[in-house]
Protein backbone atom coordinates (compact mmCIF):
# COMPACT_ATOMS: atom_id res chain seq x y z
CA UNK A 1 0.00 0.00 0.00
CA UNK A 2 1.02 3.57 -0.56
CA UNK A 3 2.08 5.75 2.30
CA UNK A 4 2.57 9.46 1.80
CA UNK A 5 5.91 11.20 1.93
CA UNK A 6 6.87 14.53 0.51
CA UNK A 7 10.20 15.63 -0.82
CA UNK A 8 11.78 18.65 -2.44
CA UNK A 9 12.15 17.98 -6.17
CA UNK A 10 15.64 19.46 -6.32
CA UNK A 11 17.20 16.63 -4.33
CA UNK A 12 16.63 13.87 -6.84
CA UNK A 13 20.23 12.69 -6.58
CA UNK A 14 19.68 11.97 -2.88
CA UNK A 15 17.13 9.38 -3.96
CA UNK A 16 19.60 7.61 -6.22
CA UNK A 17 20.93 4.26 -5.10
CA UNK A 18 23.23 2.71 -7.65
CA UNK A 19 21.27 3.00 -10.90
CA UNK A 20 17.86 3.09 -9.19
CA UNK A 21 16.01 6.33 -8.53
CA UNK A 22 13.18 5.96 -6.03
CA UNK A 23 10.53 8.68 -6.32
CA UNK A 24 7.71 6.52 -4.99
CA UNK A 25 5.32 7.79 -2.29
CA UNK A 26 6.04 11.44 -2.98
CA UNK A 27 2.61 12.77 -3.89
CA UNK A 28 4.01 13.80 -7.27
CA UNK A 29 1.43 14.98 -9.77
CA UNK A 30 4.03 15.79 -12.41
CA UNK A 31 7.22 14.04 -13.45
CA UNK A 32 10.38 16.19 -13.15
CA UNK A 33 11.61 15.17 -16.60
CA UNK A 34 14.35 17.80 -16.92
CA UNK A 35 15.87 16.79 -13.60
CA UNK A 36 15.62 13.10 -14.53
CA UNK A 37 17.30 13.72 -17.88
CA UNK A 38 20.24 15.17 -15.95
CA UNK A 39 20.79 11.82 -14.20
CA UNK A 40 21.35 9.36 -17.08
CA UNK A 41 22.96 6.98 -14.59
CA UNK A 42 19.48 6.32 -13.17
CA UNK A 43 18.26 3.64 -15.54
CA UNK A 44 15.63 2.29 -13.13
CA UNK A 45 12.91 4.71 -12.10
CA UNK A 46 10.30 4.10 -9.42
CA UNK A 47 7.34 6.49 -9.64
CA UNK A 48 4.86 4.17 -7.92
CA UNK A 49 2.27 5.39 -5.43
CA UNK A 50 2.08 8.99 -6.60
CA UNK A 51 -0.73 11.17 -7.96
CA UNK A 52 0.21 11.10 -11.64
CA UNK A 53 -2.74 11.44 -14.02
CA UNK A 54 -0.59 11.84 -17.13
CA UNK A 55 3.01 11.89 -18.26
CA UNK A 56 4.44 14.87 -20.13
CA UNK A 57 5.27 14.28 -23.83
CA UNK A 58 8.95 14.85 -23.09
CA UNK A 59 8.89 11.86 -20.71
CA UNK A 60 9.71 9.82 -23.80
CA UNK A 61 13.03 11.63 -24.08
CA UNK A 62 14.28 9.61 -21.07
CA UNK A 63 15.63 6.97 -23.41
CA UNK A 64 18.21 5.74 -20.87
CA UNK A 65 15.45 4.15 -18.77
CA UNK A 66 15.46 0.35 -18.63
CA UNK A 67 12.86 -0.13 -15.90
CA UNK A 68 9.91 2.09 -14.98
CA UNK A 69 7.47 1.49 -12.16
CA UNK A 70 4.35 3.62 -12.57
CA UNK A 71 2.08 1.37 -10.51
CA UNK A 72 -0.61 2.80 -8.25
CA UNK A 73 -1.02 6.18 -9.92
CA UNK A 74 -3.99 7.64 -11.77
CA UNK A 75 -2.72 7.52 -15.33
CA UNK A 76 -5.50 7.59 -17.90
CA UNK A 77 -3.16 7.46 -20.90
CA UNK A 78 0.49 7.28 -21.90
CA UNK A 79 2.09 9.86 -24.22
CA UNK A 80 1.63 9.03 -27.93
CA UNK A 81 5.43 8.89 -28.32
CA UNK A 82 5.95 6.46 -25.41
CA UNK A 83 7.48 4.00 -27.87
CA UNK A 84 10.59 6.20 -28.04
CA UNK A 85 11.71 4.66 -24.74
CA UNK A 86 13.55 2.03 -26.77
CA UNK A 87 15.77 0.74 -23.94
CA UNK A 88 12.77 -0.12 -21.79
CA UNK A 89 12.74 -3.74 -20.61
CA UNK A 90 10.44 -3.67 -17.56
CA UNK A 91 7.26 -1.62 -17.23
CA UNK A 92 4.85 -1.76 -14.30
CA UNK A 93 1.50 -0.03 -14.90
CA UNK A 94 -0.51 -1.91 -12.27
CA UNK A 95 -3.43 -0.04 -10.70
CA UNK A 96 -3.92 2.92 -13.04
CA UNK A 97 -6.84 4.09 -15.19
CA UNK A 98 -5.49 3.01 -18.57
CA UNK A 99 -7.98 1.93 -21.23
CA UNK A 100 -5.62 1.78 -24.21
CA UNK A 101 -1.90 1.92 -24.96
CA UNK A 102 -0.43 4.28 -27.57
CA UNK A 103 0.25 2.85 -31.04
CA UNK A 104 3.96 3.63 -30.65
CA UNK A 105 4.09 0.97 -27.91
CA UNK A 106 5.07 -1.61 -30.55
CA UNK A 107 8.48 0.11 -30.82
CA UNK A 108 9.43 -1.07 -27.30
CA UNK A 109 11.17 -4.08 -28.80
CA UNK A 110 13.31 -4.75 -25.70
CA UNK A 111 10.29 -4.90 -23.37
CA UNK A 112 10.42 -8.23 -21.52
CA UNK A 113 8.05 -7.60 -18.59
CA UNK A 114 4.73 -5.74 -18.45
CA UNK A 115 2.04 -5.51 -15.78
CA UNK A 116 -1.31 -3.97 -16.74
CA UNK A 117 -3.36 -5.46 -13.89
CA UNK A 118 -6.11 -3.37 -12.25
CA UNK A 119 -6.60 -1.04 -15.20
CA UNK A 120 -9.98 -0.56 -16.95
CA UNK A 121 -8.44 -1.90 -20.19
CA UNK A 122 -10.51 -2.18 -23.34
CA UNK A 123 -11.67 -5.79 -23.53
CA UNK A 124 -9.56 -6.87 -26.52
CA UNK A 125 -6.42 -5.39 -24.93
CA UNK A 126 -7.31 -7.04 -21.62
CA UNK A 127 -7.49 -10.41 -23.38
CA UNK A 128 -4.11 -9.91 -25.05
CA UNK A 129 -2.50 -8.71 -21.80
CA UNK A 130 -3.64 -11.70 -19.75
CA UNK A 131 -3.26 -11.86 -15.98
CA UNK A 132 0.36 -11.19 -15.06
CA UNK A 133 0.09 -12.99 -11.74
CA UNK A 134 3.65 -14.24 -11.89
CA UNK A 135 6.97 -13.61 -13.65
CA UNK A 136 6.10 -15.78 -16.66
CA UNK A 137 2.69 -14.22 -17.21
CA UNK A 138 4.17 -10.72 -17.03
CA UNK A 139 6.79 -11.72 -19.59
CA UNK A 140 4.10 -13.17 -21.82
CA UNK A 141 2.05 -9.98 -21.41
CA UNK A 142 4.96 -7.93 -22.78
CA UNK A 143 5.39 -10.23 -25.80
CA UNK A 144 1.67 -10.42 -26.60
CA UNK A 145 1.00 -6.69 -26.24
CA UNK A 146 3.96 -5.82 -28.47
CA UNK A 147 2.59 -8.10 -31.17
Amino acid sequence: HCRTLRMPKDNLRDKLEGNELDLSLNNLDTVPVKELAAIPKATRLDLSCNQLTSLPDNFSSLTHLVKIDLSKNKLTELPHNFGNLQSLQHLDLLGNQLVLLPISFYKLTKLKWLDLKDNPLQSDLKKIAGDCLDENQCKKCATQVLK
